[in-house]
């Protein structure tokens, strides 16, 4: 089973709208060519699908996205209104992956940068986790661990040491995926024994500097995507860039 990640489109109601550095429009465009020649089985956005939170650039972002050849998926960031994504696109919960399955978690605060599951979104995580034993893993668009770059560290998942107690107990959760960064990021959480594996994916638009202390652009890595190949005995997982 092969499953990729695009991330952070930063699509605006106005196809031709630049970003910091490029288009986003023709920035996800080119992942999405490059993703379909991967011949994924599913494909996954992990949010902020728009920048200016408008109706247009969701039916933008849907038309595009149809263009990718596998079904897809997405899950709101902070950026996004879920209110303006279920008119185009409905937004699961979980997706069956054959022998595994992917829990996509919603981890937007209204008004916030930040991200959070709180008390009710953590019990239900514990009790879909407790329902189904095959191997799982979790896509959310907060990252739940530090990823060493100071100011997005200080806007990712507020209660992640919740959410890794949530977990604790599931041994067939294998790992987390999240957006966000802007930035491809490969790490692990320790956890009752084992360890968790944590990827970050670079996103469809401009990227961040990795290590930057306060907001800094990379502008010489290329938008990118993140192909997860799921097998029984685990993950092979690599990023994808673009062409320039």
């Amino acid at each position: 089973m092969r499953l990729v990640q695009i991330t952070d489109c930063h699509l605006h109601a106005d196809p031709a709208a630049r970003g910091r550095i490029g288009v986003p429009l023709g920035q996800l465009e080119a992942v999405i060519a490059a993703v379909n020649r991967e011949k994924p089985d599913r494909v996954v956005v992990s949010g902020d699908i728009s920048q200016d939170e408008t109706a247009a650039s969701y039916a933008l972002a849907t038309r595009t996205l149809s263009k990718l050849e596998a079904p897809w998926a997405w899950l709101p960031g902070n950026h996004d209104s879920p209110e303006l994504m279920v008119e185009h696109q409905s937004l699961p919960a979980e997706l069956d992956l054959g022998d595994w399955r992917a829990l996509l978690l919603d981890t937007r605060v209204p008004g916030r940068e930040g991200g959070e599951l709180g008390p009710q979104r953590l019990t239900a995580l514990d009790a879909r986790l407790a329902g189904d034993d095959r191997p799982t893993l979790l896509v959310m668009h907060h990252p739940p661990l530090s990823i060493g770059t100071a100011w997005l560290d200080a806007i990712g998942l507020a209660d992640a040491e919740a959410f890794w107690r949530c977990l604790a107990p599931y041994g067939q959760v294998r790992a987390v995926c999240f957006g966000h960064v802007h930035q491809a990021f490969e790490g692990a959480q320790a956890l009752a024994g084992r360890r968790v594996a944590v990827y970050g994916c670079p996103a469809a638009s401009d990227q961040f500097l990795p290590g930057a202390a306060t907001f800094a652009l990379d502008e010489a890595a290329r938008p990118g995507y993140r192909v997860l190949d799921l097998a029984p005995g685990g993950i092979e997982t690599r990023v994808g860039r673009v062409a320039p």
